[in-house]
């Protein structure tokens, strides 16, 4: 009886624990190495079995073919300067106007995030426009750094594709695309543009510096033509694979490698050089948080949820998707939203709600993690960015902006799912 007491709470523990080491990274170790270590943890105590454990790893295969798809194209992009060539092209067209530039390049980034993840963002965009700030003289460049964190979780459910969370919320149950662009496409419109109003209005003094206007835009090679190609390429195979209910994480795996031996074949480089700029930790980081949602199932903890807010759905379902989706944006930033992702979406699976609910879940998991450096893995992913840039930004002046950007962004996106059903 003892120990049924306490097997919960130390398995509690652990997962507490090791979410915490992702998001804190004590002694700057990976993100991946906590989450691992709690799921290895759990299977040495005998908290989880091991053939459970590796069902929860198994439950993430179409996330992993998703995430090694899309950075294998983001990496691709930048190898081939894609991305540079991208943002020089947004610098040039703002003709020395600093105000132009930021609205430009956060149309660049919404288009990036949209159909290539917000991770892709964060990472890739980054240090492009990094580049491009330097070579248009900007005094102070944050305002366009600012842009990246900001519209890769602004814009990361347009489309299903936009934001890994996506597919761990809906799991093999992912709506067709045709369901999927009426429910989320005014609260994208509306978190997107409020995004862009609210980091607009706060970095306007910051926006009053001459920047220059002699932007010289890079040659696109033709292994960057072809990456280009392929990435239109992909989205079309992924937006047809959603139309017809087809899980994305494989179509997005054979569509990255088609590019990558494409590209390759063309720019004549070797597969070495693009493998090896892959952030695989994603992929373990991942599998160890499904092992560690895995083992809070196994305690009970989803089933307890579920059933609470089947309760609750009862009474008001229109009060349970505000109240979730605005718990969840906040949590998010506790724990992280990925984690966060994974256990919402095994309970609203648990408690078969209705899809404004599910809806509000999702936006609160991608949307939320605007508030803080904590929030999502893009956004610590940026952080890494922004530091080989040379540039900081501390935790309490990102969440200084992100108390006024995130907000309202929320507030309408939720809106927004109600105006559609």
């Amino acid at each position: 009886m003892q120990a049924l007491l306490i097997s919960p709470w130390t398995t509690w523990g652990i997962a507490a624990a090791a979410t915490a080491g992702v998001i804190i990274r004590p002694f700057s170790w990976p993100e991946f190495i906590w989450a691992s270590a709690g799921a290895v943890l759990l299977v040495v105590l005998g908290l989880l079995p091991a053939a459970d454990a590796l069902a929860g790893v198994a439950k993430g295969t179409d996330v992993y073919l998703f995430l090694i798809g899309m950075m294998l194209l983001a990496e691709l992009a930048r190898e081939q300067g894609l991305f540079d060539w991208l943002a020089a092209c947004a610098a040039r067209q703002a003709k020395g106007s600093a105000a132009r530039l930021f609205t430009l390049i956060f149309l660049v980034g919404t288009i990036v995030t949209v159909f290539l993840s917000n991770d892709a963002t964060a990472v890739v965009l980054t240090p492009a426009v990094a580049a491009v700030a330097r070579t248009a003289r900007a005094r102070d460049r944050l305002p366009y750094l600012f842009i990246c964190a900001f519209v890769a979780n602004a814009a990361s459910f347009v489309l299903p594709i936009s934001n890994p969370a996506n597919l761990v919320i809906y799991g093999s149950h992912m709506p067709p695309l045709m369901e999927w662009l009426p429910r989320y496409a005014l609260p994208s419109v509306l978190a997107i543009v409020a995004t862009y109003v609210a980091l607009r209005w706060t970095q306007r003094h910051r926006l009053k510096q001459e920047i220059s206007a002699a932007i010289d835009i890079p040659l696109l090679s033709p292994g960057g033509r072809m990456t280009a190609a392929g990435i239109a390429g992909t989205a079309v195979v992924l937006l047809a694979s959603s139309a017809l209910d087809v899980q994305l994480g494989l179509p997005t795996f054979l569509a990255g490698v088609a590019t990558a031996i494409l590209v390759m074949t063309c720019a004549q480089s070797g597969p070495l050089d693009v493998l090896r700029n892959i952030s695989w930790g994603v992929v373990p980081l991942v599998a160890g948080l499904f092992v560690l949602v895995e083992a809070l199932e196994k305690t009970g903890l989803t089933n307890m949820l579920a059933g609470l807010m089947r309760d609750a759905v009862q009474h008001s379902a229109t009060t349970v998707a505000w109240i979730t989706g605005v718990v969840l944006a906040v949590g998010c930033n506790v724990v992280n939203n990925l984690p966060a992702g994974l256990l919402a979406g095994r309970v609203v699976a648990i408690a078969h709600v209705p899809e404004h609910v599910r809806a509000a879940v999702l936006i609160g998991v991608d949307l939320g993690p605007n508030l803080s450096v904590t929030g999502s893995l893009a956004t610590i992913l940026w952080l890494t960015a922004l530091r080989r840039e040379g540039q900081r930004v501390g935790g309490w002046t990102f969440l200084k902006l992100g108390a006024a950007v995130m907000p309202p962004a929320l507030l309408l996106a939720l809106a927004g799912v109600f105006a559609f059903g």
